[in-house]
């Protein structure tokens, strides 16, 4: 009979000094298909920790001859690879304070000594859930943003591959017939009989005259659409930043000239009686910032996009049309009044945001998107990112009907 291969459902760290508890919850764990990996001290899983990153954390309190629990946390929390990881702790404490202080750490709930297995399967098994639920809401997001960028992308580099296509075949044409008056120079009599000369293209007849004009143009087309393509590839290539994903130094300005390349396809008018969306650039003389350069061209790219929304929902109200409404994207960097922090603001003067919904945007569940607009969570994702990721601060001002402008304010560098 063949044996049936059984997945893990999770990975589980746990992090004990105690032989007996990690006996036994290796064995409980195991049991439910959970992969176990475990630390004998807070210095050793902090050790594992930089080698891979589990689901949850199950964390002793009380670890002696070493850092402890709290310690533990603290550090898993202040790291941003590790800072998501949900954490919890294992304690034979029964104060109320000890509780609150690790809740207040970040640990996201607590088990007590002794253990009781049922117990145990079912806080781990709610944490994964919930985990996992987060990481799909949020790789939803990102596909989302991501599927509009690409759209944009597919339709900018479109039209100069046709240029270029639709240019080759005359190329073609052209250099056969030059090839024609090439091989008919080399008539012994130096004559070229006006036969040889005849060369026809779907029923139009070519000249030299007619080809030493128009290839010229054709050529700096075809240089236009590759130098077009490899704009777009280069912007692409600097807003991923893929090779960058560690802590450096960037300067923010790079990022929101990528941004703007990429998203040129929505800066357009979509058909002939919406007015284009004026870009107004207010760059300061601005110092580096130390960051991941990625993260924060996501950032940016959100605030974009939700910017542009709010001005193509306003371009379709009847008020709008009727006064000729110019929609603008204001984009400023600067430099703070203290000159302690970057400024980078987006700001629109689009449909804003009701009252209603100020409350709730940030929430990581919350969205007003309508089917096929996304999923909504970019602005969650920004403040993640400035303020969890950069130890910024991300903060707005809207009025319905006038617009919004978002604020990024980020630590020089240092």
């Amino acid at each position: 009979m063949d044996q049936i291969e059984q997945t893990h459902v999770g990975d589980v760290l746990v992090v004990d000094d105690n032989p007996t508890n990690l006996k036994v919850l290796l064995n409980v764990l195991e049991s439910e298909k959970l992969r176990v990996k475990i630390a004998k001290s807070g210095e050793d899983a902090l050790k594992k920790l930089q080698r891979s990153l589990p689901d949850v954390i199950l964390l002793d309190i009380q670890m002696p001859g070493g850092i402890d629990g709290f310690e533990t946390c603290r550090q898993i929390k202040a790291n941003p690879t590790t800072e998501s990881i949900p954490v919890i702790f294992m304690t034979a404490l029964h104060e109320l304070e000890n509780k609150v202080q690790g809740l207040k750490l970040g640990a996201v709930d607590y088990i007590t000594k002794p253990f009781q297995q049922e117990e145990v399967v079912a806080r781990i098994d709610v944490h994964l859930r919930l985990r996992k639920a987060q990481l799909q809401l949020l790789q939803a997001s990102r596909q989302a943003a991501v599927g509009q960028l690409a759209a944009g992308i597919a339709h900018e580099i479109n039209n100069p591959v046709n240029f270029i296509y639709g240019n080759l075949q005359h190329t073609q044409d052209y250099i056969e017939y030059l090839f024609k008056v090439i091989e008919s120079y080399e008539n012994i009599d130096g004559q070229v009989p006006e036969a040889q000369l005849e060369h026809k293209v779907d029923g139009d007849e070519l000249s030299l005259e007619f080809i030493r004009q128009d290839v010229p143009q054709m050529l700096q087309s075809m240089l236009n659409g590759t130098q077009r393509i490899r704009s777009l590839v280069l912007s692409l290539q600097n807003f991923s930043r893929l090779n960058e994903s560690e802590w450096k130094m960037t300067q923010v300005s790079e990022g929101i000239e990528s941004s703007l390349v990429l998203l040129s396809d929505r800066l357009r008018p979509q058909t002939s009686t919406i007015p284009e969306i004026q870009v107004i650039k207010n760059y300061a003389s601005i110092p580096l910032v130390s960051g991941y350069p990625a993260l924060l061209n996501e950032a940016i790219m959100h605030l974009m996009l939700n910017a542009i929304d709010a001005l193509e929902a306003k371009l379709i109200q009847p008020e709008a049309i009727a006064s000729s409404f110019q929609p603008q994207l204001t984009l400023t960097t600067q430099l703070s009044s203290d000159e302690q922090s970057v400024l980078i603001t987006v700001q629109d003067n689009g449909v804003g945001i009701p009252l209603s919904v100020q409350t709730q945007m940030f929430d990581q569940f919350y969205t007003t998107k309508g089917q096929g607009q996304g999923i909504g969570l970019g602005l969650p994702i920004c403040q993640q990112i400035v303020e969890q990721k950069h130890q910024g601060k991300l903060t707005y001002h809207s009025e319905p009907g006038v617009g919004s402008q978002f604020t990024i304010q980020l630590p020089c560098g240092k």
